[in-house]
C-alpha cells in the first residue's frame, strides 16, 4: 500500500483524509496541520469519520517527511500565500514523495507556467525523485478531462462551456467570500480574485490544456466580469449577514479565443442569495452545480451535483476536487519521477470501493 500524508485539514483536506482512508491500494500515515490546537487529534476526528483512524496530527513537517511517505496530499491553501505553498510542494517533492494538490494554480497547465514557478519544481524532481500532479479545486476534472470526454461525443464541436454555478452562503470561509470574491462589499470594492489577469492566470492553464487536447490554436485568453448589488439586506447561516447595496452576485468568463471567436469558455456564476440576478444561470436545486455545455452537433449539457458533509453543495465539490487527486497517487506512483498535468493522469474508477460508503 502507498503510505499517504494529507498536509492540511481544511475544506479540501478533510475530504482527502476520507478519501485515502478509503482507497484500498492507500494507507493513511500521517497528518499536518498548522494550527497547534489541532496537534494530536485523530485524522478521523479531523476528517468527521465518527471513528478514530490511529494517526494523530502533527506540526512537525520535517519529522513527517522524514519518515519517506510515498505520497502526500498538498491541501493547504495557496490563495494568499502562493510562495509559500511552492516552497512546501517543492519540499515534499525533494523527499522523494509524488505530491497532488489544487494549490498552485500555475501548474494546472505546466508548459504554460512561468519560469518562476515551473523551474523549482522540476529542480525539486531532479533532486528528489518525487512527482507533482496540479488540479482545481473548481473541481478541475469539470475544466479539463469531463468537457474533453462529452465532447468526444458530439460529430461538430462550436463552443465548449464549463460552468461553476454557486451559492456562497453555504460556503464556510469568511474571508475568501467577503475579501477574496467580494460578497457584502461595496460595489466599488475591487476583489482580488477578479482583478485584471487574476482570472486568467487561476483558470487560463485549464483553457489551454482542452485547446491543446483538441489540437486549437488559441489567439489570445480574454477576461468578462459582472457583479450584481443586493436589492436588500440577506442573512446567512454561516456568515452573518450582507447588506443591501453591496456586492451579492459575481459572474466572470475566462475565453479562450480561436479563429476571433470565444470558443473555449470557463465561467463561474456566484451567489450570496438566490434574489440576486435571478437572471443569470441557476443551479437546479439553487445550491451549487457544475456544467458542461457543448455547443454543437447534437447539443449536450451535462450537470453534475455532489453533496458531502450532511448534504452541503460546497463539501461535494471540494470532496470531489480531492477524489481526483487520491485517486490519481497510484497511478503517478507507477510512472517515472515528473511533472504531470490532467491530460497526462487518467480518471481511474473506483475499483474495490463499491458498497464502502
Amino acid at each position: 500500500m502507498v503510505s499517504t500524508i494529507v498536509w492540511g485539514t481544511g475544506n479540501v483536506g478533510r475530504a482527502a483524509i476520507r478519501a485515502v482512508e478509503a482507497h484500498p491500494g492507500l494507507k493513511l500515515t500521517g497528518v499536518l496541520v498548522h494550527d497547534p490546537a489541532k496537534a494530536g487529534r485523530d485524522a478521523g476526528d479531523l476528517a468527521g469519520l465518527g471513528r478514530e483512524l490511529g494517526v494523530a496530527a502533527s506540526t512537525d513537517v520535517g519529522a513527517a517527511l522524514a519518515a519517506r511517505p510515498r505520497a502526500v496530499v498538498y491541501a493547504a491553501s495557496g490563495d494568499i500565500r502562493p510562495g509559500e505553498a511552492l516552497a512546501d510542494v517543492t519540499r515534499a517533492i525533494r523527499a522523494g514523495a509524488v505530491v497532488v494538490t489544487p494549490s498552485i494554480y500555475a501548474l494546472y497547465d505546466p508548459r504554460g507556467a512561468p519560469p518562476e514557478v515551473r523551474e523549482p519544481v522540476l529542480a525539486a524532481i531532479a533532486e528528489g525523485g518525487g512527482s507533482l500532479f496540479v488540479s482545481g479545486i473548481d473541481p478541475g476534472w469539470g475544466n479539463d478531462v469531463l468537457p474533453l470526454l462529452v465532447s468526444g461525443l458530439a460529430s461538430a464541436v462550436e463552443r465548449i462551456r464549463c460552468q461553476e454555478i454557486f451559492d456562497y452562503s453555504t460556503y464556510d470561509q469568511p474571508d475568501s467570500v467577503r475579501h477574496l470574491v467580494g460578497m457584502g462589499q461595496p460595489m466599488d470594492y475591487e476583489p482580488p480574485m477578479i482583478a485584471p489577469t487574476v482570472p486568467t492566470m487561476v483558470w487560463g492553464g485549464q483553457v489551454r490544456l482542452i485547446a491543446r487536447a483538441l489540437g486549437a490554436e488559441l489567439d489570445e485568453i480574454r477576461e468578462t466580469v459582472d457583479r450584481r448589488p443586493l436589492a436588500g439586506t440577506v442573512s446567512t447561516e454561516t456568515m452573518g449577514e450582507f447588506a443591501a447595496g453591496t456586492q451579492g452576485a459575481l459572474r466572470f468568463e475566462v475565453q479562450g479565443v480561436v479563429g476571433g471567436e470565444p470558443r473555449i469558455v470557463i465561467e463561474h456564476v456566484t451567489r450570496i442569495h438566490p434574489s440576486c440576478a435571478p437572471d443569470w444561470p441557476a443551479a437546479p436545486g439553487g445550491a451549487g452545480a457544475h456544467r458542461v455545455i457543448i455547443e454543437g452537433r447534437p447539443r449536450i449539457e451535462v450537470t453534475v451535483e455532489a453533496t458531502d458533509e450532511g448534504g452541503n453543495r460546497s463539501a461535494g465539490g471540494n470532496a470531489t476536487a480531492a477524489g481526483r487527486l487520491v485517486n490519481a497517487i497510484e497511478w503517478l506512483t507507477e510512472r517515472p519521477a515528473g511533472l504531470y498535468d490532467a491530460l497526462d493522469v487518467p480518471l481511474r474508477p473506483a475499483t474495490g470501493r463499491l458498497g464502502t460508503a
